[in-house]
């Protein structure tokens, strides 16, 4: 274990053994909790399945989420992302927010969205710099991701993971 590691569970610790007692966050509460938590951490790392089987990460800006919770990531087309999209919808967006060493994982089905009314729709300004053309060039192209599962783990928010399994706090989408 890591000197960082070990410093993290050190500060985590005795917090975990505060919130033993407090009763369990509502759903809303640990979506609040997720959200800002993704807006904190601004980059995330947007997990693929690649060609071979193997997780393939990188790291995105996300957009969201809309008010039915899905999340938008804008790419260039030809991306091995956009490829891998295709062959397995499934991905995991996982933010951290370092100031208070919290995260949330979201497990999501990924599409690919081409229309430029749509892309226009969920377009994030941060964006323009890399895709010059803006929301309507064929030069980009808008990952939906819709949430099956959100994890959370943010002690400062009051959401500590199971203190045996650090299992986090979990809620599931229809």
């Amino acid at each position: 274990m890591s000197l960082r590691a070990s410093v993290l569970l050190l500060v985590l610790l005795p917090s975990l053994a505060v919130a033993e007692g407090q009763p369990a966050p509502s759903r809303d509460q640990i979506l609040a909790a997720g959200w800002n938590v993704m807006q904190k951490a601004g980059y995330c790392s947007f997990i693929t399945i690649g060609e071979d089987g193997h997780p393939q990460a990188r790291i995105v800006d996300p957009l969201g989420p809309d008010l039915d919770s899905t999340i938008w990531l804008a790419t260039n087309p030809l991306t091995r992302k956009v490829r891998q999209v295709r062959r397995d919808a499934r991905a995991t967006l996982l933010c951290f927010e370092p100031a208070t060493s919290s995260y949330v994982t979201v497990l999501a089905k990924a599409s690919i969205v081409t229309s430029a009314a749509e892309k226009a729709r969920h377009w994030k300004t941060e964006w323009t710099p890399f895709y010059p053309g803006g929301a309507r060039s064929n030069d980009v192209v808008l990952l939906r991701l819709t949430p099956s599962r959100m994890e959370v783990v943010s002690v400062a928010r009051g959401l500590s993971p199971d203190p045996k399994t650090w299992l986090p706090l979990a809620v599931g989408f229809p």
